[in-house]
């Protein structure tokens, strides 16, 4: 419980307890600032935060399920509100799919409490362990971003704390502004306490999913380009080793959902026994261990064995068709438990940039090479496909995006710098744009570049009216918008 000192003086402010202090890590693990943690489970409980932020003269930051890997949850030196206790499942109506949650309800607790039922979230991350609130502050996409759009397009509605303590109800009829600044506007404007979202029928636990390997990136786009009108699902891995004629060359997974009849018995099917995803390889070697084994491949010799043994296998078992459930589908993050510690004590960070389909496989093949020449290379890279969508600070459009991950040691961080605003420049001159959830190295000049005056004027419009004190604020924040 939080307690203030009802006994101090006019002008003085209410001093933070030490056991509060704690050090926060961006789930990259390549930054990290010391923050005083409140972890409440009410209203109420938020209410009392608030107050005592504005009793001590502290900004609040707030996390879900910290899941985002740069500073976009860290307030250093200031209050961080972790929201994952606010794990109520508020409302659920089994025969229109529509469901009302608390912020700390994970997409795990959510695909779990629904499925027996027939429902699967409409957009899920790769990882399950996100949660809604932090879903809908980043304004989170899936494999499906094309076709279903963000989630922020499956919110019905949410009531917004403010960090004055009101509670204001937001949907696309009530406070329509603020509805579609607050989804995607990563916790700067306030607390969601409750939303409620559409979820998606399914008759199955399964998705038909079929293989191909494209051999460079042209024909990466002419997979996506062929297949967009009829697939549900569609993901790619590249590798961003490979030079020349293979350039862009990786593999690829489309998905597809069964219509009804087609599984044979879908009671099993859409039990949770059946979704788990195993905890060991081969039934012998735990993943929970597997980090270790995947560490001294984590350099660019490494990495390239490991593409090109990923790719060769690729390209034999192209075309091969099977069922696959939803969890094993969609959560390739959660396969291996910690495997970010496969990149040693500086840990990663991700650099995804969204460039419109007219522009992205050039820019793509610029960047590639840019990091190759600066001999960065990055040792994950996920392609997906967007469609434009109307929220305010959005990263949606017409287009693809490449998720990037890059190993960080002390050696590292000044070229990553340099790497960073080369290929900022890039992006900017194909008209591309940047996700809040996996940065960590804009500036402030870039967000400006792509969000534009009047945008950045009407969010800080309306920061002023939902937070007039700027009680709201991240590193991220301070970084990119202060």
């Amino acid at each position: 419980m939080i307690q203030i000192d009802e006994r101090r003086t006019r002008g003085k402010t209410a001093v933070l307890p030490p056991d509060k202090l704690e050090r926060v890590w961006a789930w990259g693990g390549a930054s990290s600032g010391m923050c005083y943690v409140y972890r409440p489970t009410t209203t109420e409980g938020l209410q009392r935060v608030f107050e005592l932020a504005r009793q001590s003269g502290r900004s609040v930051g707030l996390k879900g399920g910290g899941n985002s890997y740069g500073d976009a949850f860290m307030n250093s030196e200031n209050i961080v509100l972790d929201l994952a206790r606010m794990t109520r499942i508020l409302d659920w109506n089994p025969e229109t799919g529509v469901i009302q949650v608390e912020p700390g309800v994970t997409i795990e607790k959510l695909w779990q409490y629904i499925l027996g039922d027939g429902w699967w979230p409409p957009v899920v991350t790769g990882t399950m362990k996100t949660t809604i609130g932090g879903c809908a502050g980043m304004n989170v996409h899936g494999k499906n971003g094309w076709q279903a759009g963000p989630i922020g397009e499956h919110i019905l509605a949410f009531d917004l704390m403010l960090p004055s303590g009101e509670i204001v109800t937001c949907s696309r009829s009530e406070n329509s502004d603020v509805f579609h600044a607050a989804i995607g506007g990563f916790g700067m404007l306030g607390c969601f306490i409750s939303l409620t979202l559409q979820m998606k029928r399914v008759y199955s636990g399964y998705l038909a999913v079929e293989t191909a390997a494209p051999a460079n990136l042209r024909e990466m786009f002419e997979l996506f380009h062929a297949h967009v009108d009829h697939t549900n699902y569609i993901v790619g891995w590249i590798d961003a080793i490979a030079k020349g004629d293979a350039l862009g060359r990786g593999d690829a997974h489309l998905a597809y959902y069964l219509p009804p009849g087609a599984d044979p018995n879908p009671q099993l099917s859409l039990s949770l026994e059946h979704q788990q995803i195993p905890d060991t390889i081969f039934g012998l070697i735990p993943k929970s261990a597997m980090w270790m084994f995947m560490r001294p491949f984590m350099n660019n010799v490494g990495t390239s064995l490991i593409n090109t043994a990923k790719y060769v296998a690729g390209r034999v078992g192209s075309g091969k068709r099977y069922w696959q459930t939803h969890a094993a589908f969609h959560f390739l993050l959660d396969y291996i438990p910690n495997w970010k510690r496969s990149y040693g004590p500086g840990g990663l960070i991700q650099y995804q940039p969204f460039i419109p389909k007219e522009n992205a496989q050039e820019a793509f093949g610029d960047i590639l090479r840019t990091c190759q020449k600066h001999g960065l290379p990055n040792y994950l890279s996920v392609f997906k496909r967007h469609r434009p969508d109307d929220f305010l600070l959005t990263h949606g459009l017409d287009g693809f995006s490449l998720a990037m991950d890059f190993l960080i040691t002390d050696g590292r961080k000044p070229e990553m710098v340099r790497l960073a605003r080369e290929l900022d420049a890039i992006v900017l001159a194909a008209n591309g744009r940047f996700y809040f959830a996996k940065d960590s190295t804009l500036r402030p000049e870039v967000v400006q570049a792509y969000l534009g005056t009047e945008t950045i004027q009407r969010f800080m419009a309306l920061k002023q009216r939902c937070d007039p004190k700027e009680v709201l604020q991240t590193d991220l924040w301070r970084r990119l918008f202060r």
